[in-house]
């Protein structure tokens, strides 16, 4: 197998993952806090991460060292608003109709990378912009009826998900583990200061399971992507990162029996048709998130 059909493959298992460990998300949140559900997960992430978190050297004396200190705190507060808004929007929406939405942070990039990074954005990628944003506005007219708190949460955490790959831009030289580090840090700290307030018992062996999971698949997620990359070219890999709303939608009707409506289907597709064209017109503008170094692909913590 080629280099980029082994790529491709592993893109994929990724994303099926990282869907996996969304549906738990939203499985878990139902029944318990999500301070309490990203602080179980993120100390579960930790463990598993810990041998390449660790390597290269001291943790205190990295963070002290770390460029653009910052820059660091504002990218790991933002990361870790994006992961609460993820699972708060979740709580109040299909599956399928919040990934539709993350799908559509790298065209926000877009649109403000000429502001922020001093960045030249064609006319055709900026018609692409716009059909991505028309995508945007069919998912949120019927949202805005069924869940009005998810679409607040949703529209949030894309922000705050742009921000995170803006900031990528300008922190490129700093280790991914770091990032990883900082990014992990940040949410189980947010995590220990709010689960207290909405603390749920485990309510059996099964639930513990799935709370300790939802690090594992995380983790494995994060491989299967960071491995697919290293293997196959990013320009081959990084469309595939839009299955992710297939599998959204298949585990979305499965596991919790919703359906996707026209409106979500038609807005999905403007943001993934949009999505292909800034891909292949504005590579320049894909930001390098932390891991893995893949544009739009959620990176929560």
């Amino acid at each position: 197998m080629t280099g980029n059909k082994a790529g491709a493959l592993l893109m994929l298992l990724g994303m099926a993952a990282f869907a996996g460990n969304d549906a738990i998300g939203k499985w878990l949140v139902a029944d318990y806090g999500v301070a309490q559900v990203i602080l179980l997960r993120s100390l579960a992430a930790g463990l598993l991460m810990a041998p390449l978190l660790l390597r290269g050297g001291r943790v205190v004396a990295r963070i002290r060292a770390a460029p653009r200190p910052r820059l660091q705190a504002l990218r790991a507060i933002c990361a870790t608003a994006e992961v609460f808004c993820f699972y708060l929007a979740v709580s109040h929406m299909p599956l399928a109709d919040v990934m539709a939405f993350w799908m559509a942070a790298p065209i926000y990039v877009v649109a403000i990378s000429p502001l922020l990074l001093g960045e030249r954005v064609g006319a055709r990628t900026w018609a692409a912009v716009a059909v991505g944003f028309a995508g945007v506005l069919i998912l949120l007219a019927p949202s805005l009826q069924v869940s009005g708190p998810g679409v607040v949460f949703a529209l949030l955490g894309t922000a705050a998900f742009a921000a995170i790959m803006v900031l990528g831009r300008s922190l490129r030289e700093t280790p991914d583990r770091d990032l990883v580090l900082f990014q992990l840090a940040a949410a189980a700290g947010a995590g220990l200061l709010l689960a207290p307030f909405d603390w749920q018992p485990v309510q059996s062996s099964g639930d513990l399971t799935l709370l300790f999971l939802l690090g594992v698949v995380a983790t494995a997620a994060h491989m299967l992507v960071t491995r697919a990359l290293k293997l196959a070219d990013a320009s081959v890999v990084a469309p595939l990162q839009y299955s992710l709303l297939v599998w959204g939608a298949v585990l979305g009707f499965l596991v919790f029996g919703d359906v996707p409506a026209p409106g979500m289907m038609l807005g999905a597709a403007l943001i993934v048709g949009s999505g292909l064209i800034v891909l292949r017109r504005a590579p320049s503008v894909a930001p390098e998130p932390p891991v893995p170094a893949q544009p739009g692909v959620r990176q929560s913590g």
